[in-house]
């Protein structure tokens, strides 16, 4: 009993405890995505300005506008979709930050499948 009164105060103090988020860090710049596909590693590099997001993947570009919901939360959309699924509207939400990096959750507009992945930030 002594030892769950104990953990009471260490618990509740854990509790306060917020991620950093400085969200704003990472509106603009060049930024990097790396991740695994079937064993396979990937990356992909962006530029960001307030409004548009060009994105280079295996040497193909693709444009998308971005609309800001908050410092932290934000819709893209592709300009030029090529299929059905790339007309959906994806929310991405920066959940932490570190200096150059973030770590962020994304998903299409609407569905509550989520994934998520860790951003780099490579020039300003």
């Amino acid at each position: 009993m002594k030892k769950i009164l104990l953990l009471l105060p260490l618990v509740s103090l854990l509790s306060c405890y917020d991620a950093e988020r400085n969200c704003k860090d990472f509106k603009t710049g060049k930024f990097k995505f790396e991740y695994e596909v079937e064993g396979v590693k990937k990356t992909t590099v962006f530029e960001r300005n307030d409004s548009i997001e060009i994105e280079t993947f295996e040497g193909k570009r693709d444009t998308a506008s971005i609309r800001w919901v908050n410092d932290c939360e934000y819709v893209l959309l592709k300009l030029h979709p090529k299929n059905m699924a790339e007309e959906k509207a994806i929310g991405m939400k920066i959940l932490t930050t570190t200096k150059n990096s973030y770590t962020f959750e994304f998903g299409m507009v609407g569905s509550d499948a989520k994934q998520r992945g860790t951003v780099t930030k490579i020039a300003d």
